[in-house]
């Protein structure tokens, strides 16, 4: 697969990306600032480094509505000057989207464009609804889930509104750093298990 849809986050070891009370001004909930200290590493030689530039190296960005909401619109971009497509339900007259991110409606049209969009480099998905949204229909390929050692105990949760036939996955990697663990999983999709 040469452009994979895959998701990004940040999780606790209890399965929250987020603590409780997300919100404008508080955007990652109270003590959820805590799923992102391995980014302190970013810029290092290490496994939470070599993590951070693959995710930069993304060709196009998904994400759902609130998480562009809530990150302030990324300002129009995301990194790079990458397309982002904003999965929504629905669009507001005159609502423009700055710089390079635009709202799309259908989940198979956003998949489109986004692999047209990125060419041959992955896409990165942010957003429990937008990654949900595209497991449903068969588009999230990969997920690296940067895997935090602390229970939030509360908050949003990453895959809280699944429902059908248990999604099957392939462990491609594990990196482990200082406060994190990196674990990529490819999806398996219904059609391979057959």
């Amino acid at each position: 697969m040469s452009n994979p849809i895959r998701l990004y986050m940040s999780m606790s070891l209890d399965g929250y990306i987020a603590g409780p009370d997300d919100r404008p001004g508080q955007e990652l909930g109270r003590t959820g600032g805590r799923l992102f200290n391995w980014l302190d590493d970013r810029g290092s030689d290490g496994p939470s480094g070599q993590v951070y530039r693959e995710a930069m190296a993304t060709g196009a960005v998904i994400s759902g509505r609130r998480t562009f909401e809530l990150a302030g619109r990324w300002q129009g971009d995301h990194h790079d000057g990458v397309p982002i497509l904003v999965l929504t339900h629905h669009v507001d007259a005159g609502d423009v989207p700055p710089g390079s991110a635009r709202f799309v409606t259908d989940v198979d049209a956003c998949a489109r464009q986004a692999r047209a969009a990125a060419g041959d480099r992955p896409i990165m998905v942010h957003g429990a609804g937008a990654a949900q949204a595209l497991l449903r229909a068969g588009h999230l390929d990969e997920m690296e889930i940067h895997l935090v050692p602390v229970l939030l105990g509360a908050g949003r949760r990453l895959f809280d509104h699944l429902s059908g036939a248990p999604v099957e996955l392939d462990h491609v990697r594990v990196l482990e750093d200082r406060d994190v663990t990196h674990l990529r999983y490819r999806v398996r999709h219904p059609e391979e298990s057959a």
